[in-house]
């Protein structure tokens, strides 16, 4: 199956080396960006690694070459440090990245929907998720899903796995609504081998509360605390989004808190998703209490209003 990434920066060069390296998801990348002799020059990197890993090709292009391609994949546009979406107390965190990336999206997903209308689309690009409502307008279809919360998720289930000394697979734990500052953290469902991770916390901690609050803080602000190191988040989203990749193709069912439309909440966000082919074919909505459940309707209506700013930018 042929797979396209439109964006060859960090994020997008981070999703090919994954898919490279996760092998037999795909037997053609194709890489599109508008500097074209960077995505040239990660083609050509990439290439060298692919003896290593069952077969695939992979090559720079242009839109012409998406015919086909059973699904693409979206991450151009600006990132938080150059769109300034750093300040930890700013509460629109990625949202400020919007106006931005809905003008690039704007140009974007026509040119690819005109050469490759079944294909499926996974926006990547911050803010992921009002980007996918707008994706999903211009592309006239619901063959469209984001990111979402999954790398949210997985952080999760690594800072409880450390903090209660166990292997993060072992950690069940969710997060759902926005992936951005809005986001809710499903503490009340979190377990580990079927035990309550708050009663787990509270015989290893002297105060749950300020473990969460700690928790939640390293969440909500990762991506932040990894560019001030490397100047970019990119490895872990890469890594998502060419396991999402995997679970579409081999049409896998998957349950994962990825955001799609849904019409109880009229927003994309995440929730328990059922991902395969065509994309989320589903959505479950996890057992929440009174708390998380307000949280989740307020991170909806902030998507609500992000996802109609996008649209009217987008389709001005």
């Amino acid at each position: 199956m042929k797979v396209a990434v439109v964006g060859v920066g960090a994020v997008g060069a981070a999703t090919v080396l994954s898919l490279i390296e996760r092998g037999g998801t795909c037997r053609e990348i194709v890489l599109v960006d508008r500097n074209t002799d960077r995505a040239a020059g990660v083609a050509a990197d990439m290439r060298y690694a692919t003896p290593l890993s069952p077969t695939v090709d992979v090559r720079a292009s242009d839109y012409d070459d998406l015919a086909d391609a059973a699904l693409v994949v979206i991450t151009a546009g600006i990132n938080e440090k150059t769109g300034g979406a750093t300040d930890r107390s700013d509460p629109h965190g990625r949202l400020r990245l919007l106006e931005t990336n809905a003008e690039v999206y704007a140009d974007i997903v026509p040119q690819v929907v005109a050469v490759a209308p079944q294909a499926v689309l996974m926006v990547v690009t911050d803010p992921p998720d009002p980007l996918a409502d707008l994706t999903r307008q211009l592309a006239g279809h619901q063959r469209v899903f984001s990111t979402g919360t999954l790398i949210d998720s997985l952080r999760f289930r690594v800072h409880l796995a450390d903090r209660l000394r166990v292997r993060p697979r072992d950690v069940q734990a969710m997060v759902v609504g926005e992936h951005g500052t809005s986001e809710v953290l499903l503490w009340s469902s979190a377990a580990v081998g079927g035990i309550p991770v708050l009663d787990l916390l509270g015989r290893h901690a002297n105060s749950v509360d300020d473990v969460r609050e700690e928790i939640e803080n390293s969440i909500r602000f990762a991506n932040i605390t990894i560019i001030e190191g490397t100047g970019a988040s990119q490895y872990g989203i890469g890594a998502v989004s060419a396991r999402l990749v995997e679970a579409v193709l081999r049409d896998e069912r998957a349950v994962l808190p990825v955001a799609a439309y849904s019409p109880r909440y009229e927003v994309t966000l995440s929730l328990a998703s059922v991902l395969g082919s065509g994309g989320v074919q589903q959505m479950l909505e996890p057992v929440m209490d009174a708390h998380e459940r307000t949280a989740l309707a307020e991170s909806a209506s902030t998507l609500r209003k992000a996802a109609d700013h996008a649209i009217a930018i987008g389709t001005a």
